[in-house]
């Protein structure tokens, strides 16, 4: 099975130093971590097959789950897993409405619904509009596909639950903000937000932050 190779994002030298002059608590964290390995497994429809699989589960189960598609499919790509009978999906530790999720993913890149190649010439919220019509993928989901599996570098995943208690952290003393005052306060990280909200979930790994 294909898988992506870990790397750094060609982008990732400009962000690091536009953050670093545009905002004091990013300066601090780029010093602090100054390598960022992003990357998924497997090509589109697996990295999204598998956002799917770990819906509601451990990591450590979803890895398991994945290992047994993976036997009972023998190749995890979009015209095998739509042939394949919804019992034996199952049978891998899937839940009846993964099953038809994961299916419906399946269906939409073999009938050429979802054509990955269009994507480079698409932004970020044409993608999201596309992916988000699959069954069982949200924005969230998506956008943590455009960060780590497209590295797009201009990614704020307001719904996140780490970043937000990052922000809250570093920027309003640990009270609550609201998804509007986060896009306001991300405003100042365009055109790379996706690198900002790196840094700061990596702040929730700093015991000194």
């Amino acid at each position: 099975m294909p898988r992506s190779t870990p790397r750094t994002p060609a982008y990732w030298p400009e962000a690091k130093s536009y953050l670093s002059r545009r905002d004091p608590v990013l300066r601090r964290l780029v010093k602090a971590f100054p390598d960022a390995i992003l990357g998924g497994r497997g090509d589109a429809f697996q990295t999204l097959a598998r956002s799917i699989v770990g819906q509601q589960i451990s990591v450590k189960a979803a890895q398991s789950v994945w290992n047994r598609f993976v036997e009972c499919a023998g190749t995890v790509d979009p015209a095998t897993i739509a042939a394949l009978e919804d019992a034996s999906i199952r049978a891998c530790g899937f839940s009846s409405m993964k099953v038809s999720y994961v299916k419906d993913l399946a269906s939409r890149f073999h009938s050429g619904e979802i054509k990955p190649r269009r994507w480079s010439r698409m932004d970020d919220e044409a993608i999201i509009e596309e992916l988000v019509q699959v069954r069982g993928i949200g924005r969230w989901s998506v956008e943590m596909f455009l960060i780590f599996h497209l590295m797009r570098p201009n990614v704020l995943p307001v719904d996140d639950l780490g970043l937000r208690r990052a922000m809250e952290r570093a920027y309003n003393g640990g009270d609550e903000l609201t998804k509007p005052q986060m896009r306001e306060l991300g405003a100042r990280w365009s055109p790379y937000c996706s690198a900002a909200t790196w840094y700061l979930w990596r702040s929730l790994d700093d015991v000194n932050f």
